[in-house]
């Protein structure tokens, strides 16, 4: 029974704390525990969505610096096509004479008068092998027609290439010598084994071949002279320059660690000999010409620079001799040749002057023009991803360094939100 002056209220008191029962309690805690995983995961779900933006951003950023390298690659690529065409038409041109030495020209009759000359070098050399060759070949047909094998003897090594210059032509001699310079030149060796024959004893025989030939006409042959055999020489095997009435050689031209060529090159000395197109193709057996076997053989990747400075600037991009317009000469890696320049009496022949009048000079030069402007614009071009290149790097590394933070913030958050959890298993309610 209640006392009458009591009255039930209508709002429920709280209970005493002795009073709250054990499934009251789990209630609570669940609730509290509801709360505070539901806004755990929204603030987990912000860090990943935000840390795969920060990662898609680099993403696409990374591909636009892919996309400028290759941009840029591809554009050198193009440039050193362009650089290395415009040398090779400048070099057919002859567009490597020295600025110190004369150009001789001929106006005349200029191949007749360097054959002239050549001529008369020949003879000087009386009794060399090359000099009696000549002899009989101009002034002997009878005499001449005794050698065997006489079709497969192409002449004297300065007999069989021209240079337009002047200058390069003495340069190019002295690095070959006298001896090679008269160098007999056969297509076969069973021409060489007609210029020379022996007895039983292993004695020259003086009467046949060349010796008995020069004896014929009053003329010895006096010590050893160099013959070439065309058809056991190794010949050049890569390809040719694309278009080239010339067949020069496509050699891998020396490059600096930007893409660029050293200063002063100016190509190779066997791209540099102008070879009569009747030798071009066809000269052995297997179709090789005189270019990608005797020359090559003779001159191999030798580089031709404008000055001796320039040349000792590229030396670690010389791997098999180089000579320059002034008189430098490499023989090989380590190997120089110091001193005054030597006087060579045998030289090449000189090629005709009136190739600069011709409409293919002017048509030439016209290209050569037209190609230096493509390759201005494409060093343009080359700037200009260059720019949006390193601006493409700097976004990348700033987007890089706010990503970073981000995770460093986002691990501090993830730290300190499991220690909470932690502390609230120890120190249950």
């Amino acid at each position: 029974m209640f006392p009458t002056n009591h009255q039930p209220s209508s709002q429920s008191s709280p209970l005493p704390a002795d009073s709250v029962t054990p499934m009251q309690v789990s209630q609570i805690e669940a609730s509290l525990d509801s709360r505070d995983e539901t806004q755990g995961f929204s603030q987990a779900k912000s860090i990943i969505e935000t840390s795969e933006k920060h990662q898609e951003d680099l993403r696409m950023l990374g591909m636009k610096i892919k996309q400028h390298e290759a941009s840029i690659k591809l554009l050198k690529i193009q440039k050193n096509k362009l650089h290395d065409s415009i040398l090779d038409m400048q070099v057919m041109l002859g567009k490597y004479h020295s600025s110190n030495a004369p150009k001789i020209e001929n106006k005349d009759h200029p191949n007749l008068r360097s054959e002239e000359e050549t001529t008369e070098q020949l003879l000087l050399h009386e009794k060399s092998a090359a000099g009696i060759l000549y002899d009989l070949k101009t002034h002997h047909d009878t005499q001449a027609s005794h050698l065997t094998s006489t079709k497969d003897i192409l002449g004297a090594v300065v007999t069989l290439g021209k240079v337009d210059d002047e200058n390069l032509s003495r340069l190019l001699s002295e690095y070959l010598g006298v001896q090679t310079m008269l160098a007999i030149v056969c297509k076969t060796y069973e021409c060489i084994k007609a210029l020379e024959t022996y007895n039983h004893d292993g004695y020259i025989d003086k009467t046949s071949g060349l010796h008995g030939c020069g004896a014929s006409i009053g003329r010895s042959l006096d010590g050893r002279f160099r013959v070439i055999c065309l058809e056991s020489l190794r010949p050049y095997a890569g390809d040719f320059i694309a278009d080239d009435p010339q067949r020069r050689l496509d050699l891998l031209k020396p490059r600096l660690p930007n893409g660029d060529c050293p200063p002063g090159f100016l190509g190779f000395a066997v791209n540099m000999i102008h070879v009569d197109s009747s030798n071009l193709f066809h000269v052995t057996a297997t179709g090789n010409g005189l270019r990608e076997t005797l020359f090559y053989n003779l001159f191999s990747r030798l580089q031709v620079y404008r000055t001796r400075a320039e040349m000792v600037l590229a030396l670690p991009l010389i791997s098999e001799g180089a000579v320059s317009l002034d008189g430098g000469i490499i023989r090989s890696p380590g190997v120089f040749s110091l001193g005054s320049r030597e006087e060579v009496d045998v030289r090449f022949l000189k090629t005709s002057a009136t190739l600069e009048m011709s409409q293919k000079y002017i048509e030439t030069e016209k290209k050569i023009k037209e190609m230096r402007f493509e390759k201005e614009k494409l060093e343009e071009d080359m700037k200009r991803e260059h720019a949006l290149l390193n601006n493409s790097r700097s976004d990348f590394e700033r987007k890089k360094q706010d990503f970073v933070k981000f995770l460093a913030l986002s691990s501090s958050y993830a730290t300190q939100h499991q220690f909470q959890a932690a502390r609230d298993r120890l120190n249950p309610r």
